[in-house]
């Protein structure tokens, strides 16, 4: 059980971290203040494999009507991908997943929605930005210099996934080391060295606590991990760079609610201090940041 006393002793030996503040910086023209303010993005599926049904969109149409909505609920960014993560999910190549984005993408930034792509594809990634993206939620380690500069020379954002591996749809055990947050300390900051050398001012840094590692099926063992990662979160702050946190939905717990797990989340995010809340539950997790902010 999360007590009060565990909150305590955690600030307590990360005192510093606490104080910590991120860098801020503008987006497709719109400023972020991610130090007094967090901020919400919304997701579209375009893989008939994603099973939060609610976020999934077969048809261009569909999405850019989705889109429309998560932004009127809140969202300052949606996320669109065309790949589901889950590890049965079926590959798509590049031109499938362009075949599918880029009409999104177009209509979405003609309409102003900042829009992110997550992938992990550096065909699909040139295609994107090309076609107005404004962020890459990058799902892979391979071949990131290469994505870095091309995030670079669109003047646009990255996510800086953690990843056990290739890319997401290639990963096996988790490994927790000692304490997984210094483990996440160190990787960031080689990617954060590798992003800034090749001209990318703008990153989020994301622990990656979506993805489908083997040992992690297990509910108690992913969970438990879930919630602690999002309470250390505040640790990495120093790295000088904001957080973004994919909210999770523990299935196994939340049963027929598990529309209520994501807004559940939010508050543990919240008090480990995430900058961006990625969430297929935007109503629901802006109505418990704004809550949260009256104390």
């Amino acid at each position: 059980m999360l007590r009060l006393e565990d909150l305590a002793s955690l600030l307590e030996g990360h005192r510093s971290a606490a104080t910590a503040t991120v860098a801020e910086f503008s987006i497709g023209g719109r400023q972020f203040h991610f130090n007094s303010k967090a901020a919400v993005m919304g997701v579209i599926n375009l893989s008939a494999d994603s099973w939060y049904r609610e976020s999934v969109c077969l048809s261009g149409e569909t999405a850019i009507r989705r889109a429309q909505v998560l932004a009127a609920q809140g969202a300052d960014i949606v996320d669109i991908g065309a790949e589901s993560s889950l590890a049965h999910a079926r590959r798509v190549d590049d031109a499938g997943q362009k075949s599918v984005l880029i009409p999104v993408i177009k209509a979405l930034k003609a309409a102003k929605i900042l829009v992110s792509v997550e992938t992990y594809q550096p065909e699909v990634t040139r295609a994107c930005l090309e076609a107005g993206a404004n962020i890459l939620n990058l799902t892979g380690t391979d071949r990131s210099d290469e994505m870095y500069r091309m995030v670079a020379a669109h003047d646009a954002a990255v996510i800086i996934c953690f990843v056990q591996g290739k890319n997401v749809r290639e990963v096996g055990d988790f490994e927790f080391g000692s304490d997984p947050s210094v483990m996440m300390r160190e990787y960031f900051e080689r990617e954060i060295e590798i992003a800034t050398r090749h001209g990318v001012r703008k990153i989020f840094i994301d622990p990656g606590l979506g993805f489908y590692y083997r040992n992690l099926q297990d509910s108690a063992v992913r969970v438990r991990h879930q919630m602690r990662t999002f309470l250390n979160t505040f640790r990495l702050r120093s790295l000088g760079f904001p957080t973004c946190h994919a909210l999770p939905h523990a299935f196994e717990y939340f049963g027929d609610e598990v529309r209520s797990a994501e807004p559940f989340f939010t508050v543990l995010a919240s008090l480990g201090k995430t900058d961006l809340f990625r969430t297929h539950e935007v109503s629901k997790t802006k109505a418990v940041l704004d809550t949260l902010a009256l104390y």
